[in-house]
């Protein structure tokens, strides 16, 4: 299976994190892991990226509930981002919410595919992989 080039991490769990990009590491899931600990930190550092004339993340793994910027205002402003590869971008939801209005409130936004619960899951990142790979 191919893997992705790149990926993001948005969360503020440290543990979670670390779990994350563990099972990708073993799984050969990508190439680089970016990490953010908030939506605005994110926001920044994608701006960045974008300014500099290189490609985002074709991956995003979003937390909703984060200090500073949460996963909704994230998604707000993230659609607003100009960059030529912004649509071959694919954001999932990752939440330990089971929070129905969550997952229908996801459904207002083009760029998220999905709604992953956490812990994520080897299996859950080979679903990625052959969504998106």
């Amino acid at each position: 299976m191919k893997k992705i080039e790149s990926t993001c991490i948005i969360d503020d769990d440290p543990i979670f994190i670390y779990g994350t990009k563990r099972i990708m590491k073993e799984m050969d899931f990508c190439d680089d892991i970016l990490v953010f600990n908030n939506g605005q930190d994110a926001i920044d550092g994608l701006m960045d990226i974008t300014s500099q004339g290189k490609k985002l993340p074709s991956v995003i793994f979003l937390d909703l509930n984060m200090p500073i910027m949460d996963g909704w205002e994230f998604l707000e402003d993230f659609v607003k981002i100009p960059n030529h590869n912004r649509e071959k971008v694919t954001v999932y939801i990752i939440s330990s919410s089971v929070d129905p209005r969550d997952v229908e409130r996801v459904k207002d936004y083009d760029v998220v595919n999905n709604y992953i619960l956490k812990p994520i899951t080897p299996q859950d990142l080979q679903n990625v992989l052959a969504e998106v790979a």
